[in-house]
Order: C-alpha cells, then sequence, then structure tokens
C-alpha cells in the first residue's frame, strides 16, 4: 500500500515509519493508504532549506514570482478534476463540491499573479525641503502554512501562493487526514518553474505543528482550524515573536425575517447547512426565523427539504451529501444528537435514520441530515461548532430579538439575513458583530480580492486572509527618507530636529 511523502527542496522524500497513520476513503471506511508523520528533525530540515532559498527568492522581481504564478495556474486548470478526485477520495465531499472548492483556491492564484501592482510601494516627493519619502512592503522570511482536513486544495491555495509571490519561502503543513492533494499542489508549482527550497511540506501531526510554531527561523504562522487550536498557536507563536493570523471556529446563523421567500430560503439554508457534510466553518448551523407564524411556515418547507437530502460516495449522481471525514468523527456528530434530545430540542428529521442505499459503502462515515426545532441560547447544540450536517432552529419573536441572538454568541464567522427589505437588510449588515454577512446569500465567502476573516472566536489576529489582507500579513512596512544636499553645501542644521516645519512659512503676499 502508498506512503505519501513529504517534500523538501523540490523533491518528494520518503521517510522511515518511525510514526505512520492510516488514510481512509471515507466513503467505504477502507484504508486506502498510509502517511508517515515527520518529527522534529524533519521539521527543522524543512525550515533550514527554506531559509537557505530566501535571500534568492526575495531578490527576484516581483514579475518573475508572477509569471511562475501564471504557469502555476495553468497547470491547476489542466488538473483540476485530478485535484477534485484527491479531495473527494480522502475527505468524502462529492465531486462536483470538491471541484468547486478547488476553483475557489485558484482564484486566489489568479490574484496572486498581479503581484507587481499588489506590491507597489508609495513615494511622495519634497515632504520637506529636498526630502523625499519612499515605503515599500518587504517579505518577511520563512512563512508556515498549517491547515484543515475539510479543504485540502483551497485552504494552502489561499496561503502559500500570495505569501509567496510577496517574496517569503513557505513550510506548509496539511492534514494528516487528507495529505493527497496539497502534495500534488506543491508538485505542480514546481513543475511550473518554483527555485528549489521555496515551497516545502510536511506530513505530520501535533509533533510537527509544535516543531513549525516555536521554531526561531519561522517568521509567520498561518492556520485554519477548531477555536481551541488557533488560540493556542496564536498565544505560543506570538510569545515565539511570531507574526500569527489564527482562524477558528463558528457557530454561523441565518435570520429569516417575515416578508423573505421563505422557499428559496429554505433551498438556500438547506444547501449551506448540509453541503459538505456541515464540514465547513461558512456552514450554517443555526437558523433564527422571526415570527411564529412565519417559523412554522418555514420549519415545514425545511424538515421536507431536509428529508429529501441523499447520500452518496464521491462520484453518486444525484447525491447530495457525502460521509464524514472518520468515524470517530461521525461518533462525535451522532452524540450532539443525544445531547440535544436530553435538553429538550425537538428532533424533527433524525439523520441517523437513513441508510446508504449501495452495499458497498454500508462501512462508509454517513450521517443523514439531522434537523432541531425549538433550540434555544442555553443549549450546547446551540452553543458549541458541531461540524456536521445539524442544522437547528431558534425561533424569536422580532428582528431586534434576532440580532441580539446573534450578537450575543461568542462565534462571528459569517452570518446571512433573508428578507426584502432593503432596511432590514441595511440595518443588519451594519449592526451585527460577525466578520462577513450575506443578504439573501447563504454562504458569505468573499471573492479573493476581497478579505476572508471573522469577528470574535472565530479568528485570532488582526489581519484577516486573502485580498490585499494577505499582502499586508506576508509582508512588513519599510520607509525610506532620502535627502541628496546639494554639492559644497554644508548643513548648520545638523544636530536639529528634522521636519516639514523646515520649509519657510509663507508670508502674506505669497497667500493666493
Amino acid at each position: 500500500m502508498a506512503t505519501i511523502p513529504h517534500w523538501l527542496n523540490g523533491y518528494a522524500v520518503h521517510t522511515e515509519a518511525t510514526r505512520q497513520l492510516p488514510v481512509h476513503n471515507p466513503a467505504t471506511g477502507q484504508v486506502i493508504h498510509h502517511v508517515n508523520l515527520a518529527d522534529s528533525d524533519l521539521v527543522n530540515q524543512a525550515v533550514q532549506m527554506a531559509k537557505k532559498a530566501f535571500p534568492d527568492w526575495s531578490a527576484t522581481p516581483a514579475i518573475k514570482r508572477a509569471r511562475i504564478f501564471f504557469k502555476y495556474k495553468a497547470l491547476l486548470d489542466k488538473n483540476i478534476d485530478v485535484l477534485a478526485r484527491l479531495v473527494s477520495e480522502e475527505h468524502g465531499k462529492l465531486l462536483d463540491d470538491a471541484r468547486g472548492s478547488v476553483l475557489r483556491g485558484i482564484e486566489v492564484v489568479e490574484l496572486a499573479c498581479g503581484a507587481p501592482q499588489l506590491l507597489k510601494g508609495w513615494f511622495s516627493e519634497n515632504v520637506a525641503t529636498d526630502v523625499d519619502c519612499t515605503t515599500l512592503r518587504q517579505a518577511l522570511g520563512v512563512c508556515v502554512g498549517i491547515t484543515p482536513f475539510n479543504f485540502p486544495a483551497m485552504i494552502p491555495l489561499w496561503m502559500f501562493p500570495l505569501a509567496l509571490v510577496c517574496g517569503n519561502t513557505f513550510v506548509l503543513k496539511p492534514s494528516e487526514k487528507t495529505p493527497s492533494c496539497p502534495l500534488k499542489l506543491v508538485e505542480l508549482l514546481y513543475e511550473a518553474g518554483l527555485p528549489e527550497g521555496v515551497l516545502n511540506l510536511i506530513q505530520g501531526d501535533k509533533v510537527a505543528v509544535e516543531a513549525l510554531i516555536t521554531h526561531p527561523d519561522v517568521a509567520a504562522i498561518s492556520f485554519v482550524g477548531s477555536s481551541t487550536v488557533a488560540e493556542s498557536i496564536h498565544k505560543t507563536g506570538i510569545a515565539h515573536g511570531k507574526r500569527v493570523q489564527a482562524f477558528g471556529g463558528a457557530k454561523n446563523h441565518a435570520v429569516v425575517m417575515p416578508d423573505a421567500n421563505l422557499d428559496q430560503a429554505a433551498e438556500a439554508i438547506a444547501g449551506a447547512a448540509f453541503g459538505s457534510a456541515g464540514e465547513r466553518c461558512m456552514a450554517l448551523s443555526i437558523a433564527v426565523v422571526v415570527g411564529q407564524k412565519t417559523a412554522d411556515q418555514f420549519v415545514a418547507k425545511l424538515t421536507t427539504r431536509s428529508q429529501r437530502v441523499t447520500l452518496g460516495a464521491q462520484d453518486e449522481k444525484n447525491a447530495d451529501m457525502g460521509p464524514l471525514i472518520s468515524h470517530e468523527h461521525l461518533k462525535k456528530v451522532t452524540h450532539y444528537l443525544d445531547i440535544g434530545l436530553s435538553e429538550g430540542a425537538n428532533l424533527l428529521v433524525d439523520g441517523r435514520l437513513v441508510t446508504h442505499s449501495n452495499p458497498l459503502n454500508q462501512q462508509g462515515y454517513y450521517l443523514g441530515a439531522c434537523l432541531f426545532d425549538h433550540v434555544n441560547a442555553h443549549m450546547r447544540i446551540y452553543q458549541e461548532e458541531i461540524f456536521g450536517p445539524v442544522l437547528g432552529i431558534v425561533r424569536v419573536n422580532n428582528f431586534q430579538e434576532a440580532l441580539d441572538l446573534v450578537n450575543s454568541h461568542p462565534y462571528g464567522n459569517g452570518t446571512a439575513i433573508f428578507t426584502r427589505d432593503g432596511d432590514t437588510a441595511r440595518t443588519y449588515a451594519s449592526q451585527v458583530h460577525v466578520g462577513m454577512v450575506g443578504i439573501n446569500v447563504p454562504i458569505p465567502v468573499p471573492a479573493p480580492f476581497h478579505a476572508f476573516g471573522g469577528w470574535k472566536k472565530s479568528i485570532f489576529a488582526d489581519i484577516a486572509m486573502h485580498g490585499t489582507e494577505s499582502i499586508q500579513f506576508f509582508t512588513r512596512l519599510k520607509t525610506i527618507t532620502t535627502r541628496w544636499p546639494a554639492h559644497g553645501v554644508r548643513d548648520n542644521q545638523a544636530f536639529n530636529m528634522k521636519s516639514s516645519a523646515d520649509i519657510s512659512p509663507m508670508t502674506a503676499e505669497e497667500f493666493p
């Protein structure tokens, strides 16, 4: 059975299996290959290779770095079906869903192709007499990306392309549950002409993560995962002098107003809650319905739609949703169903009763759509991120109650409101304490030239991801003040503080 390698200095590297994990196909439960886990020595090798490559790569003109990414984008387009299948095989999401996630990653590569424009500095002439000022953004050094299992193509592509075009070198540590697609991404970038050592990949677990976030030669860390781990990585990285952006979990709310098109809202919210088996940080997991009459109508429609959600393996036609990532995660999610029932919520649709029709997939990690009604803010199924196909309905009496409920939740990643009223939508977008807002858009993931990032416990960072935010994160500011004095003229004010005040003030006659 094949073993998934690391990638160091431009080449695949197979190490002895001192520590190894199986990689499963979630649709069948079968082990499809193994992955060797890096120790701290291998992590150090990767960092040192990136450090060695940094001087030449950072000195490479931005236009030359961008040209590599133009070639890379073409290779990604050519191999998109290969990449989607690797995502599906190890994560379990349907092929069309996997393909869409790869496309969202490619959009950031397209942004990276604009590096010469993105990295332009600022220049001010004559800020004082014969003094000019230039502001630059320069690379940091060795940067690290630690990515989750649920988007093994998209999230890495949100990180290393922009880090690299800024002139940094990079070490990627993908999830050990989905190692193959990130490896293919790195391989294709070297095929596009990336110099040796600029991008390295370490397969690993907690041991590799701890070695990376404390390594003295790592300048910056980008992380996506649970809030508990995000907060820990942020604290540890900052304590070791790193620049850190750590993106955590979510409990995304959709507010349904009485004037909304309930058929459209039910369809949109079902897709956002159950698509990708709910394993995405932008999934909607709570629907807040305003008004009891509206709630009764909406719950009836959503119940019918939830009952029609079909399970399927990656390439099965007419399937709405694939399996969860692992048997352990399946147990965790189903345990939340028991918790919700014990807390008094009404389980209208129980995904445990849904079975897969294909006998070959009976051992897969499947759970059908699950719908709770009469959820309240004190329940664990409301407060905690479940990360599965579980949607809760909270009934409120008015808009202000809905807004207050969303704002009081500890997470603040994404939210949506369904309404036909512009004033309601504008007020919600303005006053909600959430980083990404959709108006009749169920999963408001921004375009790549805008920023991605939540608020509150969903992010531990001052700078968000992709768009110009990533350029800021992966570079640092340098301001250069220049004066070229005229030949033979001596400055007799060398000991005086310089400012724009050294320009002679205008006399009354000189005013226009």
